[in-house]
């Protein structure tokens, strides 16, 4: 591919990845209420749906991911309803200030990194982009094996920014407060935002 078709994927990507949306409400969450180490699994989920519909896109899969819609709202309402699990969890976390001080033993991997993949997957802005936006900013015809490796690549490490900063800007948010009612409020916070990127996953 050539070096201004792979700059425009980039800064197209970096744009929308950037926007707010449930899946980065879902991850600010996760950071507020645990910390930064127990959102990976959630943001790996995350830039696997991504990977995903890059993919799909690539690949003129369009027409098949009309077709299994149904299949991609089962997937949406599903992620929303691990979201919403997740998000009383938060909510009825005990204040503890030591939660604070260093982050537990991750829980639950695996439901997380699912979780990630289910937000990305049923959010109609990442489909929006990589389907439909993306074969107007670059020739997917002219998308070899070593392109789509070039567009893989440069995917990560854009999402791997932008997740990054989200992350590290709520770690550090996180970090500068101590008292249980500190705890507790950024507990029900995380939560708050948890539901919401439930309700936003749904409602889309």
């Amino acid at each position: 591919m050539t070096v201004t078709a792979l700059v425009i994927f980039a800064g197209a990507l970096l744009v929308a990845a950037a926007s707010p949306g449930p899946g980065i409400l879902a991850l600010v969450a996760r950071v507020i209420s645990i910390g930064f180490a127990d959102a990976v699994p959630f943001a790996l989920g995350l830039m696997l749906g991504d990977l995903v519909w890059l993919g799909a896109a690539v690949l003129g899969l369009a027409v098949l991911a009309h077709t299994l819609s149904g299949a991609f709202i089962a997937i949406k309402f599903a992620g929303a309803a691990y979201l919403i699990y997740l998000a009383w969890r938060m909510w009825t976390a005990p204040a503890e200030p030591a939660a604070a001080d260093a982050a537990p033993p991750r829980r639950g991997a695996a439901g997380l990194f699912l979780a990630g993949l289910s937000v990305t997957l049923g959010n109609p802005k990442v489909v929006a982009f990589y389907v439909a936006l993306l074969p107007s900013l670059i020739d997917l015809t002219q998308v070899g094996v070593v392109g789509y490796a070039e567009l893989v690549v440069l995917c990560l490490v854009v999402l791997t920014l932008v997740f990054g900063a989200y992350g590290l800007a709520a770690a550090r948010a996180r970090a500068l407060f101590r008292s249980r009612r500190a705890v507790r409020l950024f507990n029900r916070t995380g939560g708050a935002l948890m539901a919401g990127a439930a309700v936003a996953v749904a409602a889309k």
